[in-house]
């Protein structure tokens, strides 16, 4: 067996983060969690099963079974776990042919709403967020023991950031959240570009060992030309067993709220970059994300307000 990390470089990959609706501090329960510690916290893991664990073909394998009529027995268990809200769900869980169909699941339509206030920026993505208020164009911003810079994530796509010092949202997305991401502002959105890549977790337990996945992992890159935020770069970063990142909207006209796409099984992020200038990020979230704590929020759920608002 490969030997563990020192004890200290394990307690900084316990993942935390605050439950923004009711203000507590909660430690993330980590499907698989044994097994992503050995790959990326011991010798052998890192050296033998990690260089494996990234490429495509074992991403697919995974896919495959979860989109096969055997993995619907997985449901019931995993919403009992993680406490999965089947009350925002369109259909209950026998409902669902596969354990995929359930992880892409959308919700009602009421249980989303985006504010109709065009100074209000939304989030884009049920999960765990980090906000970072101003960024020189170079800057690489922590992210769980990780560091990312705007230019490395743009990489390999031909679209350019918003001009000026950038701010930046990160909503890391874990197993268990609402799958499906949205338009934050109304506008006019590009065709998406992808961007070839690995398939690692992106869970802080990767990140802690290799900050550079944000980066290397499949991505797709769409800009939106918004109606209040100016120029808003979308990033969806795909991870392990992420067979494909599905865009659902047409490139033209888009709706504030309206679905932009969505992960299939695997923890995933959404990156948005924008011009600093344009927003003002909500205190709590600016505050936590200085103490390096992610927050968790909901797709549409403001994040922040138009700088001149």
């Amino acid at each position: 067996m490969g030997e563990y990390l020192p004890h200290h470089a394990r307690a900084a990959a316990v993942v935390r983060y605050r439950d923004r609706r009711r203000g507590t501090i909660c430690t993330e329960r980590i499907p698989a969690e044994r097994g992503l510690r050995w790959l990326y916290e011991t010798r052998l893991g890192r050296w033998l099963g990690m260089p494996l664990f990234g490429l495509r073909w074992a991403s697919v394998l995974a896919g495959w079974w979860q989109r096969s009529r055997w993995s619907r027995w997985q449901i019931e268990p995993f919403v009992r776990r993680y406490g999965v809200s089947l009350e925002e769900a369109e259909r209950p869980a026998a409902g669902y042919p596969s354990f995929n169909a359930f992880f892409t699941r959308r919700l009602r339509p009421e249980a989303r709403p985006f504010a109709r206030d065009g100074s209000v920026l939304c989030a884009p993505a049920d999960g765990r967020v980090l906000i970072f208020p101003s960024l020189a164009e170079a800057a690489a911003f922590p992210v769980k023991g990780a560091r990312v810079s705007a230019q490395a994530l743009l990489a390999g796509s031909s679209i350019g950031m918003p001009a000026g010092p950038l701010a930046a949202a990160i909503v890391r997305l874990a197993p268990a959240d609402y799958h499906r991401f949205h338009f934050c502002d109304g506008g006019t959105a590009d065709t998406p570009q992808r961007v070839p890549g690995t398939l690692h977790s992106v869970n802080p337990i990767a990140l802690q060992s290799r900050p550079e996945l944000l980066a290397t992992n499949q991505r797709a890159v769409t800009a939106v030309h918004t109606d209040h935020f100016g120029l808003i770069v979308y990033i969806e970063v795909g991870a392990f067993a992420v067979g494909s990142i599905v865009q659902t909207f047409m490139p033209g006209r888009v709706d504030r709220g309206q679905e932009k796409g969505y992960f299939q099984f695997g923890g995933s992020s959404v990156v948005l970059l924008l011009a600093s200038d344009t927003v003002v990020f909500d205190e709590d979230l600016v505050g936590d994300a200085a103490a390096g704590l992610e927050v968790q929020v909901h797709a549409g759920e403001q994040i922040g307000r138009r700088s001149d608002a």
